[in-house]
């Protein structure tokens, strides 16, 4: 069976279990006092009123919430993610939907506005391979190499130039555990341009937030106008790859080259996991992703009611099995999770 197909199986495994509501998801909503009024939702949603990465489930979601809180409305603003944070500095909107991560100047812009920095609510988890569903990262080498794994520090040495992990830079393959005839070959590195905003995500996961990237490391973008497929700087990376004996690279499952293979990823080395459908489902692979609402919490100040309630819905059981049939290949979060987000709300 090709990886596309296994992919697309277990894909179809988790839309089932999703639609079955397993008793790992949050527990069921259970409506506070009534609350009223309009909530302004702005950033991530359709493209050009065409393609819909995430109204169709915000929309189930709004309505979901309304059968149990029919004083709230909702104005949406999901044209895009650079609308999102910008909306809460203007005070046009209340709640910023994220389509990636937030990026660094984002934060300072609202602080600088406001002199704290804005709460985020991670809602969703990101997707294990669907284009523009945020994906997870997945490192790959070439098949013939022996790695099976590597840590976050390991790759931060690979990949990274200030080394806040802690490790001494790693430049051939024998400095990240291989011997005999690969012990003194080089490493060639290969990814996305590093103005990407997967490249920001790379940054604060295996980089512990630094920002410079080993100059080596060659970059793969996108061919301007594509749509998919070998165009893609991710699936550019894995042609490399397939090619270069000696190459490492981070791109993502939802491109295919049998010439590859992806490597486990631990925090540390007895804790390395590899990339599934599973793994990223349970936040156990370190390189999943996130999407995440923001909004304007005052310190020491309460969460608007009527915001709070609606977070509280979509961070339900009955708010995350809408994403089994509404979320396109986003994953829910699952209880565990939930908790540590609704603690935010307190």
């Amino acid at each position: 069976m090709s990886r596309r197909a296994l992919i697309f199986l277990c894909s179809l495994g988790i839309s089932a279990a999703l639609r079955a509501a397993p008793p790992d998801l949050p527990p069921p909503y259970i409506a506070g006092a009534p609350v009223t009024g309009t909530i302004r939702i702005w950033g991530h949603g359709a493209f050009a009123n065409r393609v819909d990465f995430i109204e169709g489930l915000v929309r189930a979601w709004e309505e979901g919430f309304q059968r149990s809180q029919p004083g709230v409305k909702f104005e949406n603003h999901l044209t895009g993610t650079a609308a999102a944070i910008g909306s809460l500095c203007a005070g046009a909107g209340d709640l910023a939907l994220m389509g990636r991560e937030i990026w660094p100047y984002e934060i300072e812009a609202f602080h600088e506005t406001f002199g704290y920095a804005p709460t985020g609510l991670d809602v969703l988890t990101g997707s294990f391979a669907v284009r523009n569903r945020d994906f997870a990262l997945v490192i790959f080498v070439h098949r013939s190499n022996p790695l099976s794994g590597l840590t976050l520090r390991q790759l931060d040495a690979v990949f990274g130039a200030d080394f806040r992990r802690g490790g001494p830079p790693a430049r051939t393959w024998g400095d990240l555990g291989l011997g005999g005839e690969w012990q003194n070959r080089p490493i060639h590195r290969y990814g996305w341009p590093i103005e990407r905003g997967f490249a920001e995500y790379f940054e604060e996961v295996v980089f512990d937030g630094a920002r410079k990237w080993n100059p080596e490391m060659r970059e793969m973008p996108d061919t301007p106008g594509t749509k998919g497929g070998a165009t893609d700087g991710g699936q550019k990376v894995l042609d490399a790859l397939a090619a270069d004996p000696d190459g490492i690279g981070y791109s993502s499952l939802l491109y295919q080259q049998e010439g590859v293979k992806p490597l486990a990823v631990g925090r540390d080395a007895e804790h390395e996991v590899p990339p599934s459908p599973d793994t990223v489902l349970d936040h156990s692979y370190p390189l999943t992703r996130m999407i995440t609402i923001y909004f304007n919490r005052p310190p020491g100040k309460p969460v608007d009611p009527k915001l709070a309630e609606f977070l509280r819905f979509v961070l339900s059981r009955e708010g995350q099995s809408l994403v089994g049939t509404k979320g396109g290949g986003y994953l829910p979060v699952l209880a565990p999770f939930a908790a540590i987000e609704l603690k935010k709300l307190e």
